[in-house]
């Protein structure tokens, strides 16, 4: 795989160069709520500009329906990225319309220019792979080059991601190339004992991510709402708690593996319930019990991981070499269920292993809670890329970008 470094040894000065990048943040209106992934895009923005390269900056945000919808629009993120560049970023209104090839045309050395989202036209999604593949033409009219840098979109097939290197010269951006590395890390160059922390709403999300993970690592470690279905196929009640009675056997079958393989399953001891769940806007206090998860109440949910489950946690990641974590511990939006993601967090740091946080929710809670990003080992900016990479499977994305 070519990567920006052999970009830059030819010479990209006066090159229109199409950086794909993963500019995917959340927004309250038009402010950005967390601008980890703009950030996590400069490097390789920034070293293109300042080779000379007339940059070309595309991304999709949220899920407009094919067509613009201004709920959607990049403008905030144009904004913010010139900002972090300290340099003006041109704004094209459209993709590949009339704004964007006149916004193209009028670049020069070192300019950058961010489109309107990709996710405005529906063939950068389309099923049709011919239909995917006249938006890609449409998009490599724009450029000479292409970068792609976009790892948290690289399990997608889609025409920027996966259509559109097949038409231009290519290369992998720093953020790919280092994201690649930290996967590797985590699949075939593995120091032990290898820990894996897995939380998040729903089993469903995770099954393929345990599977492959149960071939690999010494200690699965679960929480979040996901915990539920794992504490029902043991046999204890779960309340109003949230439970996927549908993968229950599957379930089963993990721990079964689990117990077989000698890999060790840590599930909860204690949580934190409610009796109704709170409202995260006014974050006014939820007065959540703690309760034995053999002993959690008919008429209460489960919200977090509890006091003893926390010290647990953090004994059971001490000693580990290598440390992989993703999805929260609980409703970490909420002060008063924020303790287990926040106590797993702080094990990861006190830790002397390579620790990856898995990107997604679990990225943006170490943010929220104020922890330093620079301390662990990587924060990835992928959740589902990540765990399609930890599941074996070939990433469209990573495919298009091997020569």
């Amino acid at each position: 795989m070519k990567t920006i470094d052999d970009l830059l040894r030819d010479g990209v000065a006066g090159e229109r160069v199409f950086v794909r990048a993963d500019l995917n943040v959340p927004l309250a209106g038009d402010t950005i709520t967390d601008d980890g992934r703009i950030r996590a895009a400069v490097p390789t923005i920034s070293r293109l500009a300042e080779a000379g390269a007339r940059v070309i900056v595309a991304s999709h945000l949220g899920r407009p329906k094919g067509e613009p919808d201004p709920r959607f629009s990049l403008a905030p993120v144009a904004t913010r990225l010139g900002e972090l560049l300290g340099r003006e970023v041109a704004f094209a209104t459209d993709t590949v319309g009339d704004s964007a090839k006149a916004t193209v045309a009028a670049l020069g050395d070192g300019e950058v220019t961010l489109l309107e989202n990709l996710r405005f036209q529906a063939g950068e999604t389309a099923k049709d792979d011919a239909e995917r593949a006249a938006f890609a033409d449409e998009l490599a009219a724009l450029a000479d080059l292409y970068v792609g840098d976009g790892f948290g979109a690289v399990h997608r097939k889609h025409a920027s991601v996966f259509d559109l290197p097949a038409r231009l010269p290519h290369a992998a951006g720093g953020l790919i190339a280092t994201e690649v590395g930290v996967l590797r890390r985590l699949t075939d160059e593995v120091e032990r004992p290898y820990a894996v922390v897995l939380g998040g709403a729903k089993v469903s999300d995770k099954l393929g991510v345990i599977d492959h993970l149960l071939e690999r690592a010494d200690r699965i470690l679960i929480g979040g709402g996901m915990a539920y279905t794992f504490l029902k196929a043991q046999g204890h009640e779960v309340g109003n708690s949230l439970l996927q009675e549908d993968q229950l056997e599957a379930v089963r079958g993990y721990l079964k593996r689990a117990e077989a393989r000698g890999v060790e399953f840590v599930l909860p001891v204690d949580v934190l319930a409610v009796a109704e769940f709170p409202d995260l806007a006014s974050k006014a206090p939820a007065d959540p019990r703690t309760v034995g998860v053999d002993a959690i109440p008919a008429d209460l949910m489960g919200l977090d991981i509890g006091p003893k489950t926390q010290e647990l946690y953090a004994a059971k990641l001490a000693d580990a070499a290598t440390v992989f974590w993703n999805g929260p511990m609980g409703v970490f939006e909420h002060p008063d269920f924020d303790g287990g993601t926040r106590a797993v967090a702080q094990a990861l740091l006190d830790s002397s292993a390579f620790t990856v946080v898995g990107g997604g929710d679990s990225a943006a809670a170490v943010r929220l809670l104020g922890f330093d990003e620079t301390a662990f080992g990587h924060i990835s900016t992928g959740g589902g890329a990540s765990l399609e990479y930890l599941e074996g499977k070939t990433l469209p994305g990573l495919a298009a970008l091997e020569d």
